[in-house]
């Protein structure tokens, strides 16, 4: 016998309508016995029935868990990511044809093509969730589905305290950065944190100056009046249309930023970033996957290379644009600020390294004293733990 999700399927289509919610709950009141099962459940039956219909089957639980982050299918196994690493969960996704099937709505749903002839497919659903699709051949064992979570409520500064992302002492030293207009990097690898950290510090910025996002994808939400998001456009069918992010870093550009970030800087867009932040555009952010504060100079080179700069340049506009680079790192206490460090060039080729002004588990480093300095030339109070008056 067909299952109910079927058999609405077939009486909706009969009925040459939409799978709108109260169309589900009408052909579930027919397809299954209301009497019986009462308003409660059929109601309930009813959103659960839709989500195989039309949202995200057996996986909409998760994505309404607002401990995941993340969740990955690989063909008939389910993982999530609720903060402190992957987890096997146990949820009945169906066989491969069942994963490709709802892969396929998904992507469907976010106006792309998966098929044979494009057997992978980044796509953005409704709520914000990112999906990545990947259909075999090209997934041997597949289909691979990863979905990154999106979270409309913003953190306080005293929310990633209270979660211990952020040690109570460096709070202050957060929002002195913020208000010196020191440009900061967020550094992290995959998961750590950093978009949360960044749009928190973006909602310390005073409430007179306008924040323009650049975003592959747009995921920032500060708590913040005057905050504007770019985001860039992928080619049609025909392969034309693309607006990438170094086209949209220089149309930020015209439209008065008081802080330009970039969400992530991962190609060329980094030197039209530098160039700004070097032009006027003072207290600039962006994010960077980097597994240590010493491979953060090598990232940035890298990146700068692509956009045509040489070696020298990278790093001399490096020194020049940005002051402070923040690292958070996963632990299985979550998701951790693990040290602040203040980039400085130094020796004869003037290469910029990142000096460590505060780590976790070590205290105050090196670097603390220029980062005083640079807070003391803004006139902006030094912090008790960088040796500040409490």
């Amino acid at each position: 016998m067909p299952s109910l999700a079927e058999r609405v399927r077939r009486y909706i289509a009969e009925d040459r309508g939409e799978a709108t919610p109260a169309a589900v709950v009408t052909a579930v009141r027919q397809e299954a016995d209301a009497a019986v099962l009462g308003d409660t459940t059929v109601l309930s039956l009813a959103g659960r029935v839709r989500d195989q219909l039309v949202g995200a089957g057996p996986l909409a639980p998760l994505l309404a868990d607002p401990q995941v982050t993340d969740i990955l299918v690989n063909a008939d196994q389910v993982w999530v990511d609720r903060g402190h690493g992957l987890q096997r969960a146990a949820v009945p996704i169906g066989d491969g044809d069942d994963v490709r099937r709802l892969a396929q709505r998904l992507v469907a749903a976010c106006g792309r093509r998966l098929d044979d002839g494009q057997p992978f497919a980044d796509a953005r659903l409704p709520d914000g969730t990112r999906l990545h699709a990947v259909l075999p051949p090209v997934a041997t064992a597949g289909p691979y589905l990863s979905l990154r979570t999106f979270r409309q409520r913003p953190f306080s500064l005293d929310d990633l305290v209270a979660a211990g992302t952020v040690p109570p002492a460096l709070a202050p030293v957060l929002e002195a950065v913020v208000a010196a207009r020191l440009a900061y990097l967020v550094t992290g690898g995959t998961g750590s944190g950093k978009t949360t950290l960044l749009a928190t510090l973006l909602g310390l910025v005073p409430s007179t100056e306008r924040i323009v996002l650049v975003e592959d994808a747009a995921e920032l939400r500060p708590v913040h009046p005057h905050a504007i998001t770019l985001q860039p456009r992928t080619a049609n069918v025909e392969g034309a249309g693309a607006i990438g992010l170094t086209d949209l870093v220089r149309q930020a550009l015209r439209m008065r930023p008081d802080r330009l970030v970039i969400g992530e800087c991962r190609g060329a867009e980094i030197v039209d970033l530098l160039g700004a932040l070097n032009t006027g555009h003072e207290g600039g952010a962006g994010t960077l996957h980097a597994n240590a504060p010493a491979d953060v100079p090598a990232r940035l080179e890298a990146l700068g290379m692509l956009g045509g700069l040489p070696r020298a340049a990278v790093h001399a506009q490096v020194a020049a644009a940005l002051q402070v680079v923040l690292q958070l790192r996963r632990t299985d206490q979550g998701r951790q600020l693990d040290s602040i460090g203040v980039l400085l060039a130094t020796g004869e080729e003037r290469l910029v390294t990142v000096v460590p002004a505060w780590q976790r588990g070590r205290g105050t480093g090196p670097g603390s004293a220029t980062l005083v300095r640079l807070l003391t030339e803004r006139g902006v109070a030094v912090p008790a733990v960088l040796g500040g008056r409490s």
